[in-house]
Protein backbone atom coordinates (compact mmCIF):
# COMPACT_ATOMS: atom_id res chain seq x y z
CA UNK A 1 0.00 0.00 0.00
CA UNK A 2 1.54 2.88 -0.90
CA UNK A 3 1.66 6.19 1.50
CA UNK A 4 0.02 8.39 -0.38
CA UNK A 5 -3.24 6.05 -0.80
CA UNK A 6 -3.27 5.00 2.76
CA UNK A 7 -4.83 8.26 4.34
CA UNK A 8 -6.89 9.43 1.05
CA UNK A 9 -8.43 5.07 1.33
CA UNK A 10 -8.76 5.34 5.30
CA UNK A 11 -10.91 8.74 4.92
CA UNK A 12 -13.03 7.13 2.03
CA UNK A 13 -13.33 4.31 4.80
CA UNK A 14 -14.24 6.53 7.54
CA UNK A 15 -16.67 8.59 6.21
CA UNK A 16 -18.60 5.83 4.77
CA UNK A 17 -18.83 4.07 7.90
CA UNK A 18 -20.25 7.56 9.20
CA UNK A 19 -22.75 7.82 6.60
CA UNK A 20 -23.74 4.25 7.18
CA UNK A 21 -24.77 4.48 10.82
CA UNK A 22 -26.55 7.20 9.45
CA UNK A 23 -28.36 5.04 7.13
CA UNK A 24 -27.34 6.49 4.43
CA UNK A 25 -25.62 3.90 2.45
CA UNK A 26 -26.43 4.93 -1.20
CA UNK A 27 -23.92 8.20 -0.19
CA UNK A 28 -21.82 5.64 1.90
CA UNK A 29 -21.50 3.81 -0.95
CA UNK A 30 -20.54 6.72 -3.26
CA UNK A 31 -18.11 7.62 -0.93
CA UNK A 32 -15.78 4.87 -1.91
CA UNK A 33 -14.05 5.36 -4.97
CA UNK A 34 -12.05 2.59 -6.53
CA UNK A 35 -9.26 1.73 -3.85
CA UNK A 36 -6.74 1.07 -7.40
CA UNK A 37 -4.64 -1.19 -5.10
CA UNK A 38 -6.42 -4.58 -2.57
CA UNK A 39 -7.19 -2.80 1.10
CA UNK A 40 -9.57 -5.16 2.76
CA UNK A 41 -11.33 -3.02 4.60
CA UNK A 42 -12.12 -1.39 1.55
CA UNK A 43 -13.79 -3.89 0.01
CA UNK A 44 -15.49 -5.18 2.86
CA UNK A 45 -17.01 -2.80 3.60
CA UNK A 46 -17.95 -1.82 0.30
CA UNK A 47 -19.60 -5.51 -0.33
CA UNK A 48 -21.15 -4.33 3.21
CA UNK A 49 -23.52 -1.87 1.85
CA UNK A 50 -24.04 -3.19 -1.37
CA UNK A 51 -25.08 -6.67 0.25
CA UNK A 52 -27.42 -4.19 2.60
CA UNK A 53 -28.78 -2.11 -0.75
CA UNK A 54 -29.43 -5.60 -2.65
CA UNK A 55 -27.33 -5.03 -4.87
CA UNK A 56 -25.82 -8.91 -5.04
CA UNK A 57 -24.28 -8.79 -8.35
CA UNK A 58 -22.14 -5.83 -7.17
CA UNK A 59 -21.29 -7.30 -3.42
CA UNK A 60 -19.98 -10.68 -5.02
CA UNK A 61 -17.38 -8.91 -6.48
CA UNK A 62 -16.33 -6.91 -3.70
CA UNK A 63 -16.43 -10.06 -1.55
CA UNK A 64 -14.76 -12.41 -3.79
CA UNK A 65 -11.55 -9.20 -4.02
CA UNK A 66 -11.11 -9.99 -0.45
CA UNK A 67 -11.65 -14.00 -0.80
CA UNK A 68 -9.06 -14.28 -3.19
CA UNK A 69 -6.73 -12.60 -1.98
CA UNK A 70 -7.33 -14.37 1.46
CA UNK A 71 -8.23 -17.11 0.99
CA UNK A 72 -9.05 -17.79 4.84
CA UNK A 73 -11.21 -15.05 5.15
CA UNK A 74 -14.25 -16.69 6.60
CA UNK A 75 -16.05 -13.37 6.37
CA UNK A 76 -15.43 -12.40 3.14
CA UNK A 77 -16.06 -16.26 1.68
CA UNK A 78 -19.38 -16.65 3.31
CA UNK A 79 -21.32 -12.82 2.50
CA UNK A 80 -19.68 -14.35 -1.14
CA UNK A 81 -21.32 -17.33 -0.97
CA UNK A 82 -24.78 -15.64 0.28
CA UNK A 83 -24.36 -13.18 -2.62
CA UNK A 84 -24.13 -15.80 -5.13
CA UNK A 85 -27.04 -17.96 -3.73
CA UNK A 86 -28.97 -14.62 -4.14
CA UNK A 87 -28.58 -14.52 -7.67
CA UNK A 88 -29.27 -18.15 -8.03
CA UNK A 89 -25.74 -19.67 -9.24
CA UNK A 90 -26.03 -22.56 -7.28
CA UNK A 91 -23.18 -23.56 -8.20
CA UNK A 92 -20.86 -21.46 -7.54
CA UNK A 93 -22.39 -21.03 -4.29
CA UNK A 94 -21.88 -24.28 -3.05
CA UNK A 95 -18.80 -23.90 -3.80
CA UNK A 96 -18.22 -20.71 -1.70
CA UNK A 97 -19.93 -22.32 1.01
CA UNK A 98 -17.68 -25.40 0.85
CA UNK A 99 -14.61 -23.00 1.49
CA UNK A 100 -16.48 -21.69 4.49
CA UNK A 101 -16.63 -25.29 6.01
CA UNK A 102 -13.16 -26.26 4.91
CA UNK A 103 -11.82 -23.12 7.31
CA UNK A 104 -14.29 -23.84 10.36
CA UNK A 105 -16.27 -27.19 10.11
CA UNK A 106 -18.67 -25.88 12.36
CA UNK A 107 -20.29 -22.75 10.60
CA UNK A 108 -23.69 -24.52 10.36
CA UNK A 109 -25.12 -21.53 8.90
CA UNK A 110 -22.57 -22.57 5.50
CA UNK A 111 -23.70 -25.78 6.08
CA UNK A 112 -27.20 -24.98 5.23
CA UNK A 113 -26.42 -22.73 2.86
CA UNK A 114 -24.38 -25.45 1.10
CA UNK A 115 -27.73 -27.75 1.70
CA UNK A 116 -29.76 -25.46 0.02
CA UNK A 117 -27.39 -25.24 -2.74
CA UNK A 118 -27.42 -29.01 -2.90
CA UNK A 119 -31.29 -28.96 -3.51
CA UNK A 120 -31.35 -26.62 -6.15
CA UNK A 121 -28.73 -28.57 -7.92
CA UNK A 122 -31.00 -31.96 -7.60
CA UNK A 123 -28.45 -33.48 -5.41
CA UNK A 124 -30.75 -34.52 -2.69
CA UNK A 125 -28.77 -37.68 -1.25
CA UNK A 126 -25.76 -35.18 -0.32
CA UNK A 127 -28.38 -31.98 0.67
CA UNK A 128 -29.54 -35.00 3.22
CA UNK A 129 -25.68 -36.31 4.61
CA UNK A 130 -24.96 -32.23 4.72
CA UNK A 131 -28.48 -31.59 6.97
CA UNK A 132 -27.54 -34.31 8.76
CA UNK A 133 -24.13 -33.05 9.65
CA UNK A 134 -25.92 -30.03 11.30
CA UNK A 135 -25.48 -30.02 15.09
CA UNK A 136 -25.91 -26.64 16.92
CA UNK A 137 -29.72 -25.65 18.45
CA UNK A 138 -29.93 -22.38 16.01
CA UNK A 139 -29.69 -24.37 13.37
CA UNK A 140 -32.24 -27.73 14.03
CA UNK A 141 -35.23 -26.35 12.47
CA UNK A 142 -33.88 -25.50 9.37
CA UNK A 143 -31.94 -28.60 9.35
CA UNK A 144 -34.69 -30.01 9.90
CA UNK A 145 -36.93 -28.51 7.29
CA UNK A 146 -33.98 -29.03 4.92
CA UNK A 147 -33.85 -32.67 5.76
CA UNK A 148 -37.84 -33.17 5.12
CA UNK A 149 -37.24 -31.55 1.67
CA UNK A 150 -34.45 -33.88 0.62
CA UNK A 151 -36.34 -36.94 1.64
CA UNK A 152 -39.41 -35.77 -0.49
CA UNK A 153 -37.73 -35.11 -3.09
CA UNK A 154 -35.90 -38.61 -2.75
CA UNK A 155 -39.89 -40.02 -2.51
CA UNK A 156 -39.23 -41.64 1.02
CA UNK A 157 -42.71 -39.74 1.50
CA UNK A 158 -43.61 -41.47 5.39
CA UNK A 159 -39.81 -39.98 6.24
CA UNK A 160 -40.64 -36.95 5.11
CA UNK A 161 -43.71 -36.98 6.68
CA UNK A 162 -42.58 -37.57 10.60
CA UNK A 163 -39.82 -35.00 9.93
CA UNK A 164 -42.31 -32.49 9.05
CA UNK A 165 -44.56 -33.13 11.97
CA UNK A 166 -41.78 -32.68 14.34
CA UNK A 167 -40.71 -29.80 12.69
CA UNK A 168 -44.39 -28.75 13.43
CA UNK A 169 -44.21 -29.15 16.89
CA UNK A 170 -42.10 -26.85 17.21
CA UNK A 171 -43.55 -24.09 14.60
CA UNK A 172 -47.21 -25.21 14.16
CA UNK A 173 -47.56 -22.38 12.01
CA UNK A 174 -45.13 -23.19 9.96
CA UNK A 175 -46.16 -22.48 6.25
CA UNK A 176 -43.75 -23.61 4.71
CA UNK A 177 -44.08 -27.26 6.48
CA UNK A 178 -47.63 -27.32 6.09
CA UNK A 179 -47.62 -26.44 1.83
CA UNK A 180 -44.79 -29.51 1.12
CA UNK A 181 -46.94 -31.46 3.58
CA UNK A 182 -50.22 -31.43 1.04
CA UNK A 183 -47.38 -31.30 -2.26
CA UNK A 184 -46.23 -34.87 -0.28
CA UNK A 185 -49.77 -36.06 0.37
CA UNK A 186 -51.20 -35.80 -3.14
CA UNK A 187 -47.76 -37.08 -4.48
CA UNK A 188 -48.39 -40.12 -2.45
CA UNK A 189 -52.03 -40.58 -3.41
CA UNK A 190 -53.19 -39.63 0.12
CA UNK A 191 -55.59 -36.82 -0.66
CA UNK A 192 -57.86 -36.76 2.56
CA UNK A 193 -54.80 -36.03 4.13
CA UNK A 194 -54.05 -32.89 1.34
CA UNK A 195 -57.40 -31.87 2.29
CA UNK A 196 -57.02 -31.79 6.12
CA UNK A 197 -53.46 -30.02 5.64
CA UNK A 198 -54.99 -27.52 2.58
CA UNK A 199 -57.65 -26.07 5.26
CA UNK A 200 -55.43 -25.78 8.00
CA UNK A 201 -53.11 -24.02 5.56
CA UNK A 202 -55.44 -21.84 4.82
CA UNK A 203 -56.61 -21.06 8.40
CA UNK A 204 -52.88 -19.96 8.28
CA UNK A 205 -52.09 -18.13 5.10
CA UNK A 206 -55.96 -17.47 3.97
CA UNK A 207 -54.31 -16.93 0.14
CA UNK A 208 -52.06 -19.98 0.09
CA UNK A 209 -52.32 -20.91 -3.53
CA UNK A 210 -50.62 -24.41 -2.44
CA UNK A 211 -53.90 -24.61 -0.66
CA UNK A 212 -56.32 -23.21 -2.59
CA UNK A 213 -54.95 -25.54 -6.20
CA UNK A 214 -55.22 -28.37 -3.61
CA UNK A 215 -58.95 -27.95 -2.46
CA UNK A 216 -59.66 -26.78 -6.43
CA UNK A 217 -58.87 -29.75 -7.95
CA UNK A 218 -59.88 -32.28 -5.01
CA UNK A 219 -63.27 -30.62 -5.39
CA UNK A 220 -63.59 -31.27 -9.34
CA UNK A 221 -62.72 -34.89 -8.51
CA UNK A 222 -65.27 -35.28 -6.36
CA UNK A 223 -67.74 -33.11 -8.73
CA UNK A 224 -68.05 -30.89 -5.92
CA UNK A 225 -68.61 -28.18 -8.87
CA UNK A 226 -69.56 -25.18 -6.55
CA UNK A 227 -66.21 -25.71 -4.13
CA UNK A 228 -64.41 -25.32 -7.02
CA UNK A 229 -65.70 -22.28 -8.37
CA UNK A 230 -65.01 -21.00 -4.69
CA UNK A 231 -61.35 -22.78 -4.76
CA UNK A 232 -60.69 -21.43 -8.36
CA UNK A 233 -61.70 -17.83 -8.13
CA UNK A 234 -60.05 -17.20 -5.03
CA UNK A 235 -57.16 -18.26 -7.32
CA UNK A 236 -57.60 -16.35 -9.95
CA UNK A 237 -58.15 -13.41 -7.75
CA UNK A 238 -54.08 -14.16 -7.12
CA UNK A 239 -52.82 -15.46 -9.56
CA UNK A 240 -54.96 -13.83 -13.00
CA UNK A 241 -52.29 -15.61 -15.02
CA UNK A 242 -52.77 -18.68 -14.31
CA UNK A 243 -55.13 -20.84 -17.40
CA UNK A 244 -55.64 -23.79 -15.54
CA UNK A 245 -57.22 -22.09 -12.60
CA UNK A 246 -59.62 -20.33 -15.82
CA UNK A 247 -60.58 -23.54 -17.26
CA UNK A 248 -61.43 -25.01 -14.45
CA UNK A 249 -63.70 -21.96 -13.02
CA UNK A 250 -65.52 -22.19 -16.49
CA UNK A 251 -65.69 -25.51 -16.21
CA UNK A 252 -67.11 -25.72 -12.68
CA UNK A 253 -69.58 -22.56 -13.43
CA UNK A 254 -71.16 -24.29 -16.64
CA UNK A 255 -71.54 -27.32 -14.50
CA UNK A 256 -73.57 -25.25 -11.81
CA UNK A 257 -75.25 -23.36 -14.18
CA UNK A 258 -76.50 -26.24 -16.10
CA UNK A 259 -76.58 -28.68 -13.04
CA UNK A 260 -75.34 -31.63 -15.37
CA UNK A 261 -72.69 -34.01 -14.65
CA UNK A 262 -69.85 -33.12 -17.27
CA UNK A 263 -69.27 -34.82 -19.87
CA UNK A 264 -66.15 -32.94 -20.40
CA UNK A 265 -62.89 -33.41 -18.22
CA UNK A 266 -61.40 -30.44 -16.51
CA UNK A 267 -57.85 -29.43 -16.13
CA UNK A 268 -57.62 -30.55 -12.91
CA UNK A 269 -56.02 -31.22 -10.26
CA UNK A 270 -54.35 -28.08 -10.12
CA UNK A 271 -51.74 -28.97 -7.51
CA UNK A 272 -47.92 -29.89 -9.09
CA UNK A 273 -44.77 -30.75 -8.04
CA UNK A 274 -42.80 -27.53 -7.60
Amino acid sequence: MSTAATPVIRNQVENALALRSAGLLQEALDVLTTAGEYIADFYTLRGEIQLALGRFQEAAGSYFTVATAEPDNVFAQYNLAICLHRLGHWGEASQAFQKVLDVDAHRDDARLGLGACLLHLDRPESALSNFDNCWSDAARLRALFGKAVALQLLHRFDEAEATYERLLSSEPNSEEALSNLVILSIDAGDHEAARRRALRLLEISPHSTVALQCLAGLALERREYEAAVRFCGRIVERAPECMEAWHNLRFASGRVMSGLSAPETAIGPLLGRK
